[in-house]
């Protein structure tokens, strides 16, 4: 069996067990528009940067670092050039900025924020955020899985070179 054959698989499986209970539908697509181009991260991030002035700067560097995630799967779904999931027995329940799929753009921009704000926050966000998102992008049907575990890596390597860089410049 292919892998895109496995993957369509475990597609259709979420589609069937978990897709079909009532609100898990809208719910994903509220998480699809609030994770779009890394918005809703950025807006999160800049309450806190309006609201807690002695860490300013952590809340910018998480809003920078969801925004480089982000941009950092644009440029490699436009390399890797790798189609949406397009199978009759996978129902897409949003719409999408592009047919490009590999990686998810959510999955790494909510990767990088929920580390990023997890440190900031001491609240263990990466567990709470990320499995959910990646998930989400399952039960809509635009990804498939290792499109969006390939973005979480992504996203957990942009937080790391996002700290990296506060560490060098002198985080206060």
């Amino acid at each position: 069996m292919s892998s895109v054959s496995s993957e369509v698989k475990i597609l259709q499986t979420v589609q069937a067990t978990i897709a079909s209970r009532p609100g898990v539908v809208a719910t994903a697509r509220g998480m699809s528009h609030f994770g779009e181009h890394a918005l809703g991260w950025v807006a999160i991030a800049g309450v806190g940067a309006a609201f807690d002035k002695p860490r300013r700067r952590q809340w910018v560097s998480a809003a920078v670092g969801a925004v480089g995630a982000h941009a950092a799967s644009i440029v490699i779904k436009r390399i890797v050039r790798r189609p949406r999931p397009d199978d009759p027995s996978i129902q897409v329940n949003v719409s999408t900025p592009s047919k490009l799929s590999f990686p998810s753009s959510h999955a790494t921009s909510t990767t990088a924020a929920a580390v990023l704000l997890g440190r900031l926050t001491g609240l263990p966000l990466p567990a709470l955020l990320v499995p959910p998102m990646l998930l989400s992008r399952l039960v809509l049907g635009v990804h498939y899985p290792t499109d969006v575990l390939a973005g979480s890596a992504l996203g957990a390597a942009s937080a790391v070179a996002v700290r990296k860089v506060e560490q060098k410049f002198g985080e206060k």
